[in-house]
């Protein structure tokens, strides 16, 4: 079992490294943000069944929002397959449709990002578009 965890965070953080490559290094460091929201409200039903929150808001100041919609614009998106593909690895089951909003918002606690989750069961992706 050790072994498989050692093998699963060498994984992690490859695709980090990769991330990083690929995308600046805001997405990467919103995405261990998502991750770690994603971690710390997981619900154990059972042995094999994990629940975890589908709606997540991530909020950014105007500029650092700007700058990221204004180069790829599907920001929300990128982050919502990234997250999809954290959940697989976990085996998580999502409360509902995954949805991952990004949002411009002022007077941030730590002036950057703020990263929240709540349990949405009848979302619709496109009701955040």
């Amino acid at each position: 079992m050790g072994t498989l965890i050692r093998w699963e965070r060498a994984l992690e953080r490859w695709q980090d490294a990769l991330l990083a490559k690929a995308f600046r290094s805001e997405q990467v460091e919103l995405l261990d943000a998502l991750r770690h929201e994603c971690d710390s409200h997981v619900v154990v039903c059972s042995q094999s069944r994990v629940v975890v929150p589908n709606a997540y808001e991530v909020e950014l100041e105007p500029d650092v929002h700007r700058e990221l919609t204004r180069r790829g614009g599907r920001v929300g998106q990128a982050l919502t397959d990234m997250l999809v593909r954290h959940g697989e690895v976990n085996r998580y089951e999502w409360a509902g449709p995954l949805t991952v909003r990004v949002v411009p918002a002022a007077g941030l606690p730590n002036g950057r990002y703020r990263v929240t989750s709540s349990v949405m069961h009848h979302v619709r992706v496109d009701a955040f578009a």
